[in-house]
Formats: structure tokens, C-alpha cells, sequence
């Protein structure tokens, strides 16, 4: 049976998460959303105690790295690494999202080493921090459209393709490349491969400047005649199109919650500092009366507690659903198109509820609705998730609902 209250267990991890938001994060968010591309050197301190819990065994899932499905058995109901992992991200958010996107060793490149990679690949990467290169000029949530290349030449597979908007594409150590080993194929040959960033032939070819999330860096990479050893592919190297694009799609499954989660963050630090400046104007939020009998402020804010509700709470369905073994495609999707809105939609509006405040730098709102926005956006758009909620709800195939 599922309990979606915060575990016992994570209760001390996810107040030391805040923690580190409060202390670490939020007072660093400003300076680096003004110095653009400029690299968060005090994040090294807070990589190396994450690092250290890693090793110690008692992170609990601290960061990217620790969605890995596993085989539940019969051992009943548990809360692992997918539901900690969540929790943290939710708390690193409410400090600030580009930060956390800039943690080293905690990139969605390592979630999805995480989630796919052998047995002997997770031992040959660990420490290894990894961007994730999916998005091409012509290809953006449509990821079965993609035309980067690998092909197969004795023991390497030669990469060639450019990649666009890959988060820490210009800091990580690597980078999990999806490309095609046969265009004629579709989907099922779209396979992932670690890149390390001192191989030859790949490049950072430019850092984008962004509406938000100022503090990560966003390259575009190209991959030029990249030769990259063939015990790098992640996952199956054979071609089946009976399963398809399966493999690299549980990619998403496990990280679609982590976004997800990153968005109920960024919104609830929203809420928070919202419902403050509404008190101290003198406006109060009652809730033992309806709100059609409280101000419109009040209304709208309780109407955005309601929306902030219902999306932290698919997200933790989401990620329990994947710790506890259960197929988790469709509750994924569903979180993160929820979230991904509905903290776009709260942190606009509390821009407005705010008025002179909430567009000024005093306060962090304008900041956090521009960060909110990608969280919309990337890994698979709003429309894109719809999409596969569709398709699954009405059980029809890609090709049958496009």
C-alpha cells in the first residue's frame, strides 16, 4: 500500500538537504544568475560531502546518482533511492534549481549511467560527472528522431552529430551521447554511450545564454569522426525492434521524477516568500473559510497551494512506483507535466500577487519564474508528456496516436 507522507527513514536526510539549500545554495543564487557562465566554486565543498556520503553509505540517494531501478522480490513496501533521491532534489530546488543542475557528479548524464549501465560500467564511472547530449537542431522532444551517428569499427563505435542545450555539457568529465547505430531501424538502434570530454573529435562548440537556470552551463557539442571504445555503450549493443526504444527510454522513467521534483521545489520557494510579503501587507490567508469569502489574494494563493498539492504528490507516486518495482512510464509522464506547469503557472502568478516586489531583484520570485520555465520544457515538453499519457491511457502505439 502506498504512503505518500515523507518515510521516517529520510525524515534527518531531507532536513540536512534543506540545510544545505538555505546555507549553500539560496545565498549563492543571485551572483551566479548575474555572472553568467561563471563556474559555482562553492559547490566543490558541497560535491566532496555528497561524495562522502556516497561512500559511506549514507546518502540515502543524495543527488542524480541514485536512481537505479532494482528487483523489489517479496521484501514488501520500500521507500529507496528513487523516493530520497526526489525528496533531495525538492529541497535543493526550493534553494536554487541552476545550482543544483551545477552540482558535480550529480548530472542527468549520471542518472542515466545510473539506470542502465552495467554492473562493471557503474564500477568503471563512478566519480565520473556526466552531462546527458540528447536534443539536436532538428530533433527536440522527439528523441526517436535523432540522426547522430554511431557506427561500429573493430573494438569503437565512431560518433558523429552535433548536440544542442546539454546541461554542464562544458564542465562535466563526460558526456552519455544518444545516437543511432542504424537510421533505418527507428527507434530500436537509438542507443547511449559515455563520451569522455578528453576524447578526440568531440568539442564544445558554444554556451548558450538562457532566460533562466543562469547558474548551469548549456553548450552545444559536436561529435566530429568521435571514436569511443564499444564497452561504453550503456545498455544492449543489439538491435531489437520487438522491445524498441525501450532501453534507453527507462532513462526518463527514472529522471522524469527528478525534474518533477526540481519544479515542486523552485514553486513551493515561491509560495513560501509569497505568503510572506501577503501577511506582511496585512492579508490573510484563512484556511477554515471558503475561498470565494477571503480576498482575491487569498483565493488565488489557495488555489495555487492546491495546484503545488496535487503535483508533489504524483511526483512521490512516480518515484515510490520505481523504487518499489513497478512499471511507472505513465504516472512520470503525468508528474512531470504537472509539475512542470503548474510551477511555471505559480511562479507567474505570484509575481503578480507581489506586484513592484515580485518584478524587482529584492526578492528572488522573478528569478524563480524564470527558472521555472525550463522546467516545463526539458525532458520531453508539456505537449510531449501529454502525448505519452495519451498514448498510454488509450493504449495506442506511437504510430497509432501521433
Amino acid at each position: 500500500m502506498i504512503n505518500l507522507e515523507t518515510p521516517r527513514k529520510f525524515k534527518t536526510f531531507v532536513g540536512q538537504a534543506h540545510q544545505v539549500a538555505a546555507e549553500f545554495l539560496r545565498p549563492n543564487s543571485r551572483k551566479y544568475d548575474s555572472a553568467e557562465h561563471a563556474y559555482p566554486k562553492e559547490l566543490d565543498l558541497l560535491a566532496s560531502l555528497v561524495d562522502g556520503m556516497d561512500d559511506s553509505g549514507n546518502s540515502q540517494g543524495a543527488g542524480a546518482t541514485g536512481v537505479r531501478r532494482t528487483d523489489n522480490g517479496d521484501d514488501g513496501v520500500r521507500n529507496g533511492t528513487n523516493m530520497s533521491s526526489v525528496l533531495s532534489v525538492m529541497e535543493m530546488c526550493w534553494g536554487d534549481v541552476g545550482l543544483l543542475l551545477s552540482m558535480p557528479r550529480q548530472g542527468l548524464g549520471n542518472s542515466a549511467i545510473a539506470s542502465v549501465a552495467s554492473d562493471e560500467q557503474l564500477a568503471r564511472f563512478d566519480g565520473v560527472w556526466a552531462a546527458m547530449a540528447i536534443t539536436e537542431p532538428g530533433c527536440g522532444s522527439d528523441s526517436a528522431a535523432i540522426t547522430a551517428t554511431a557506427e561500429l569499427d573493430g573494438d569503437e563505435y565512431v560518433l558523429n552529430g552535433e548536440k544542442i542545450f546539454v546541461t554542464s555539457g562544458d564542465r562535466a568529465d563526460a558526456v552519455v551521447v544518444w545516437a543511432t547505430l542504424d537510421r533505418t531501424k527507428g527507434r530500436a538502434a537509438i542507443k547511449s554511450f559515455v563520451v569522455m570530454k578528453d576524447t578526440p573529435g568531440i568539442r564544445v562548440e558554444r554556451l548558450e545564454h538562457k532566460l533562466g537556470i543562469r547558474g548551469s552551463d548549456t553548450a552545444t557539442i559536436i561529435l566530429d569522426n568521435c571514436r569511443v571504445p564499444a564497452e561504453n555503450l550503456l545498455g544492449s549493443p543489439e538491435i531489437d525492434t520487438e522491445r524498441g526504444f525501450g532501453g534507453v527510454m527507462q532513462t526518463f522513467d527514472n529522471t522524469r521524477p527528478l525534474v518533477a521534483g526540481m519544479a515542486v521545489g523552485c514553486a513551493r520557494a515561491s509560495l513560501e516568500a509569497t505568503r510572506d510579503l501577503l501577511q506582511e501587507a496585512g492579508i490573510e490567508i484563512d484556511y477554515d473559510r471558503p475561498a470565494q469569502r477571503q480576498s482575491a489574494a487569498a483565493a488565488a494563493y489557495l488555489a495555487m497551494e492546491a495546484d503545488w498539492e496535487a503535483a508533489y504528490l504524483l511526483t512521490l507516486q512516480a518515484a515510490w512506483m520505481a523504487d518499489n518495482g513497478k512499471p511507472n512510464s505513465l504516472q512520470a509522464s503525468m508528474a512531470k507535466a504537472k509539475a512542470g506547469r503548474s510551477a511555471n503557472d505559480i511562479t507567474l502568478r505570484c509575481v503578480e500577487l507581489a506586484g513592484t516586489l515580485g518584478y524587482g531583484e529584492r526578492e528572488l520570485l522573478e528569478k524563480w519564474s524564470r527558472d521555472s520555465k525550463i522546467l516545463d520544457i526539458f525532458e520531453g515538453t508539456q505537449q510531449v508528456q501529454q502525448l505519452i499519457v495519451a498514448r498510454r491511457l488509450l493504449d495506442l502505439s506511437s504510430a497509432e496516436l501521433k
